[in-house]
């Protein structure tokens, strides 16, 4: 998806709004080039206010990305970047959202849950961009299929932010006590969503994944892909 616009990619400046090595790993595999700037923004938003998790996620994305855009520009009319992108990703069960554990106990309360059932991991993006060097992106619809919005946002001048979300089901097998103990005594649970890493040790307690396994991992690669494909030919 991105061979068509990567002479573009490569001359701009891209920025990634989060530190996690997952995703960093993701846009190196793709060779996408960028640099790294740590949001300032505070998650804490009030989930209850949200509609549904894949708002939830949408706005902490955006906020993150935000926050990025006001440390580079800091008032100024000249951006110093093309593009910023911001994720978030959680996991939710009947109505719940799962983020990081706060500790070791909260890490085995929630793999207690997700025993033998089939759980949902919704990942949302933000991407700000130049409204007068890009196009919209793909969709521009309201709801939470797999849609995509892309507005000007206040104070952010000749900024187009665009935000989408992708989900995905994740079935974990029966775990025991001593299977859940034994995992959360490895440290692996403790940063991330839901408290387990798909792409690590954790892989071992899924029976099965419907969807995007790299939006469990931290970032819908594909959907990006496609987005900014259709920003910057389309």
């Amino acid at each position: 998806m991105l061979e068509p616009i990567r002479r573009i990619i490569a001359n701009q400046r891209n920025i990634l709004a989060s530190t996690s090595p997952r995703r960093q790993e993701l846009l190196r595999s793709i060779q996408f080039k960028f640099d790294i700037i740590k949001p300032n923004f505070e998650e804490n938003l009030d989930k209850a206010s949200f509609s549904h998790p894949c708002e939830y996620v949408k706005e902490n994305a955006k906020q993150k990305a935000m926050s990025v855009w006001r440390q580079l520009n800091n008032g100024s009319t000249q951006s110093q970047c093309d593009l910023i992108i911001g994720c978030d990703t959680v996991v939710t069960l009947d109505g719940t959202i799962y983020e990081k554990p706060t500790d070791t106990e909260d890490a085995i309360r929630m793999l207690r849950i997700f025993s033998g059932k089939t759980h949902t991991v919704f990942t949302g993006v933000a991407l700000i961009t130049n409204c007068n060097s890009k196009n919209s992106s793909s969709s521009s619809t309201t709801g939470c299929g797999s849609s995509c919005s892309s507005t000007p946002e206040p104070g952010l001048d000749d900024y187009l932010v665009t935000t989408f979300h992708e989900a995905t089901d994740v079935t974990f097998t029966e775990l025991s006590e001593s299977i859940i103990q034994a995992y959360v005594n490895t440290g692996e649970p403790l940063d991330k969503a839901g408290g387990y890493g798909i792409q690590g040790i954790g892989a071992t307690l899924i029976e099965s994944v419907r969807g995007d396994y790299f939006n469990v991992v931290g970032l819908p690669l594909h959907r990006l892909s496609k987005e900014l494909y259709y920003m910057y030919v389309e």
